[in-house]
This record gives C-alpha cells, sequence and structure tokens, in this order.
C-alpha cells in the first residue's frame, strides 16, 4: 500500500489504511447492549472460564449474573454518576462486577491488589466512590474507609468477616458487608428496567501508573471501549474468524487486560479464559487444557518465553495461533527468539495507552513484515501526527518527534485534573502521548521511548529502549534496564542495571564492551549495576523512577 493513502501532505495527518470502524448511530446504545447483541448466536457459548477450577460463564450466564448484580447496586443506593471501587485479582467475577456496575449508569475505578494501604486510600480520596466491591483477602486493605462493601468470593471467609464486623463496636450502616452470592439472588431480570445510559456517559476511571508522574484518572466513557473494542477486532473481523478463545493473565484492573482483552473480545463473541495467577509454567498449563488461541502479554513475558524453549516444549502450544505484545516497546531480536519458541503462532506487536482505552496501532498478522520492531499500523478510526518537539511542526515518515493521537477511543481528559488535561489534549481533540516515535514510508509506526526518559548525552538523544533490545540479546543477560545519570561534562550519561542468568558470570566491563560495539560513543554504557531484578508495572513497564532514586541513594 502506498504511504500517499496512508500520510496526508497537506495536513501531515497519518489515517488507517484498515477498513473503517462504524459505532452504532443511537446515542443510549451503550456498553451493555453492544456487549450482548449477538446473544441469540452466542448464549450457550462459553464467555469466561475460570483456568484453575473450570468454572465457566456462558454468554446467557453472564448476561444474567451483570443485570442481577446491577439491580442489586441500585438497591443499594447507586445513582448513575456514581463512582464504585473495584478492588480484586483476576477472577471470572471481575468482569460481571465491572459490567454489572456500567449497566446501572455508574463509573467503576479500578486498583490493583498490590497496592498498600496508603496507596489505596490515595485513590479513593480522589475518585470518592459510593461503595467498594473486593475479595475477602484484600478487605483488610480497604475496611478503614467505611464504605458500603461487596464481597466477591469465599463465602466461608465473607461470614467470617462479617461476623467480626458485626461485633466490632464501630460497626455502622455506612461500612455495611454484603456477599456477591446473596446480592446475584436477591433480584431477577425482570425486577424493573435499569437507567438509560448513554455513549458519552463515564464507564471507568482508570488510574495511570505514575511513571513519570503523579498518577491521574483517566476518564473513559461507553463510546471509548466501544470504539477500542471494534478497533483491537477489527481484524480478526475483516478475515473472517471464527470464536477464538482468549487467555487473560494481564491484569484486569490495567487498560490492557479490561478492554484489549475482557470487553474487546467478549463483545465479538470469543472466549475469555481467565488466569487468577500468573506464572509461565501454570499459564503454559492453561494453553493446553483449554486450546487456547490467543495471548496478549506483556514484554516481560516474550522475553521469559524466548529464553524458557525447553519449558515450552513440555507443553502442547499448538492450539496458538497468534501472541500480541505491548503496554511497552519490544525488540526485534526478542521477537524473532520467541517466534521460535512457538513456530506455529505468529508473534506481532502492538501499541496503546490508557488514555487511548489501550487501541492506537497493531500489527497486521494475515499480510506485511513482522518482527521490524514496529508496532504496525494504525488501528481503524485513528489518526496521528509525528511532531517535532521543537518547532511542533508535523513531520513526514522516516522522521522521528512526538506522537500525537486522535479518534473516538481518546479519554475524556483527567479526572478533575483541568491543568493536566489541558496539557495533554488540545483544542483539536489530539492526544500528546509524550511518547517519541516515527513511521515508516509503508505506515508502519516505531515507538522509540518516552520524551522524558531520553538520555541528553553531549547534546544528543539516546534512547534507553535501543540500548536495552541489545542488553537482552545478550544469552547471559535475563533483563535490563538503561536510565540517565547527571554528569557534569555529557549532561548525562547511560548506565544499566542487569540481571544476569543463573549460570552466568558475565562481568560490567564485558557488557560495556559489548555494547560499544554496537553503537556510536555517545551511547556507550558509562556503568553496569547487577541487581536481583528490574522493577516493572503491572502492564510491564519498566519504573524508570525507582531506579533513578536507587542510583541517588547508592550514590549517596
Amino acid at each position: 500500500m502506498s504511504s500517499t493513502l496512508i500520510h496526508g501532505k497537506d495536513d501531515g495527518i497519518y489515517r488507517s489504511p484498515r477498513p473503517p470502524i462504524s459505532l452504532p448511530q443511537d446515542p443510549n446504545f451503550s456498553m451493555i447492549p453492544f456487549l450482548f447483541r449477538k446473544l441469540s448466536s452466542t448464549s450457550t457459548s462459553a464467555a469466561l472460564i475460570d483456568s484453575e477450577t473450570a468454572e465457566t460463564l456462558t454468554f446467557s450466564d453472564l448476561k444474567t449474573h451483570v443485570l442481577n448484580l446491577s439491580r442489586a447496586l441500585i438497591n443499594l443506593n447507586l445513582s448513575k454518576n456514581d463512582v464504585v471501587f473495584l478492588l480484586s485479582p483476576n477472577s471470572i467475577l471481575f468482569p460481571v462486577a465491572f459490567l454489572a456496575v456500567i449497566a446501572a449508569g455508574a463509573g467503576a475505578t479500578t486498583a490493583n491488589p498490590q497496592y498498600t494501604t496508603t496507596e489505596l486510600s490515595k485513590q479513593i480520596k480522589d475518585s470518592n466512590p459510593k461503595l467498594i466491591i473486593t475479595t475477602h483477602e484484600l478487605h483488610n486493605k480497604i475496611k478503614h474507609v467505611n464504605l458500603p462493601c461487596i464481597i466477591l468470593d469465599d463465602i466461608n471467609h465473607t461470614n467470617h468477616i462479617l461476623h467480626n464486623s458485626n461485633k466490632s463496636s464501630s460497626h455502622s450502616k455506612k461500612s455495611e458487608l454484603h456477599l456477591y452470592s446473596d446480592l446475584i439472588t436477591s433480584t431477577t431480570t425482570s425486577d424493573w428496567p435499569l437507567p438509560r445510559v448513554a455513549q458519552t456517559d463515564v464507564a471507568a476511571i482508570l488510574y495511570s501508573s505514575g511513571t513519570t508522574g503523579t498518577s491521574k484518572g483517566v476518564v473513559l466513557t461507553h463510546r471509548n471501549f466501544m470504539a477500542a473494542a471494534m478497533m483491537t477486532t477489527s481484524d480478526q473481523d475483516s478475515s473472517g474468524e471464527g470464536q477464538n478463545v482468549f487467555l487473560c493473565f494481564t491484569p484486569m484492573f490495567h487498560v490492557m487486560g479490561l478492554a484489549a482483552v475482557v470487553y474487546a473480545q467478549l463483545q465479538r463473541g470469543n472466549t475469555v479464559v481467565v488466569m487468577p495467577r500468573y506464572t509461565v509454567e501454570t499459564m503454559l498449563g492453561a494453553i493446553e487444557r483449554y486450546g487456547v488461541t490467543h495471548l496478549f502479554v506483556v514484554p516481560p513475558v516474550v522475553i521469559a518465553l524466548a529464553k524458557q524453549r525447553e519449558l515450552v516444549a513440555r507443553f502442547d502450544v499448538s492450539s496458538v495461533r497468534e501472541i500480541g505484545s505491548g503496554a511497552a516497546p519490544l525488540g526485534k531480536e526478542v521477537m524473532e527468539k520467541c517466534a521460535t519458541v512457538f513456530p506455529l503462532a505468529v508473534l506481532f506487536q502492538g501499541y496503546g495507552m490508557t488514555e487511548t482505552c489501550s487501541s492506537i496501532s497493531m500489527e497486521d498478522t494475515k499480510a506485511g513484515s513482522r518482527h521490524s520492531g514496529s508496532t504496525g499500523l494504525l488501528n481503524p478510526g485513528v489518526e496521528a501526527k509525528i511532531v517535532n518537539i521543537q518547532s511542533m511542526q508535523p513531520l513526514p515518515p522516516l522522521q522521528t518527534g512526538e506522537i500525537w493521537i486522535r479518534g473516538p477511543n481518546v479519554m475524556e481528559g483527567y479526572f478533575k485534573n483541568q491543568r493536566a488535561t489541558m496539557e495533554t489534549l488540545d483544542d483539536e481533540k489530539w492526544l500528546h502521548t509524550g511518547d517519541v516515535g516515527y513511521f515508516d514510508e509503508e505506515g508502519r509506526l516505531y515507538v522509540v521511548d518516552r520524551i522524558k526518559e531520553l538520555i541528553k548525552c553531549k547534546g544528543f538523544q539516546v534512547a534507553p529502549a535501543e540500548l536495552e533490545e541489545l542488553l537482552l540479546a545478550h544469552t547471559e543477560i535475563e533483563d535490563a534496564a538503561v536510565i540517565g545519570l547527571a554528569d557534569d561534562e555529557a549532561g548525562e550519561v547511560p548506565i544499566a542495571y542487569v540481571v544476569r542468568s543463573s549460570s552466568s558470570s558475565i562481568t560490567a566491563q564485558e557488557i560495556k564492551h559489548f555494547i560499544a560495539k554496537q553503537v556510536a560513543p555517545f551511547k556507550r554504557l558509562r556503568t553496569v549495576i547487577f541487581t536481583d531484578a528490574i522493577p516493572r508495572s503491572a502492564s510491564g513497564k519498566i519504573l524508570r523512577r525507582e531506579l533513578r532514586d536507587n542510583t541517588v541513594i547508592s550514590k549517596l
């Protein structure tokens, strides 16, 4: 396909060559009716399967659970535009809870179960929820906030919580506890109609990882989720694929798990196998047991698979047709290594953000070259610009600048943070991503790094991701991260944190020499620090701020 169809020379806008999507015209046709629009043909098909217990909800079961819980929430005085705080590990009840909240016209804010009480309290204070949905194991982290709480799992543990709460003198109506199992049986789908919900209503407030600043609540509407879902599954539809089986071990509290896997795949009629706990071995076991066809993963998983050929060989993974990686850049060599471990599967890369409801670009697995290091072609309905950081002018193919995105999947803004919204979304609705990248002449997008993470060495820009890709290509390096260290002469110099493979005795000097042979002098590593693990967010992004803080402390 010629670049003239992709890049507008007059306006500098890059457009998707994929067939356009068509969102429902009815403004009140929101996420729930959209999700179940194919129920007549999918009612008995498996929607959600627990990978550990094989417990299954068909699409008909899912709709019944969602509507019953939604009416129970309204009975608990949940009103339209209220917020519900959802704190849970992956389970087949997580999507039920999320969908029930939005069916009631409220919005859900999700949180990482690994957060401390302090971190959770901060998000609760900012989002101001009406009630909380959680599990018995996590209840202790949020019981101090004195809000009504629904416990999703394990009736025996929950009864113990209820007993202790009832004995507490501080127990009040405001902090009452409810069992999920009781709530879904206390109402029926014919009890009363649900409130009218518009595509423009808020569906979720998802908090960004905060790796480059203070965590902010990203406001996503029903229309954002619906558009992103159609974008994410457009290639499946255009190639006429039947029902697929997706494995979900990416956290559902994160936009990748919630929007790209759970909602996007369910609305298409695909089955989602849910993993409550992740290890490489349990993932491979689930693939074999349930005939998983598709995986959406984060870079650390690809890296692990590429280096554990013998473990993968113990399982039948022949059902896997596609493995998509997102959330952070992944190098060409790592992708090629992983592809040899899964020879029957197509490995591809995509690009998205919480602010775009996960969906921006994706490699076309049916056509064109892959393993190029690109994140593929723009998804249908998405427009992009590459903008010179200094002049703010749009750039042609093969020139690097900040990536700007526009489309129906782009957020409304940041919750209660007009200043941050105005800094990120301009008057023409362009989202300034803060990512650095470029398009090639075929319309493939390459994400180089974050603007704030570029290392400025002697006036030159050094992309940490480039050096990390080279480091990960070394057979004796398990994981690696590169950051900039302040230097009086150069401004900043690149240094590397490296996790050696278990049998390796490679030295820092050998690693520095390995890199020096492949890069310009200003990109050479000045220091190599060995560590047991690279700190990463739930989505796989390197937490460079933690590494910088540790580096400063060690210097002191």
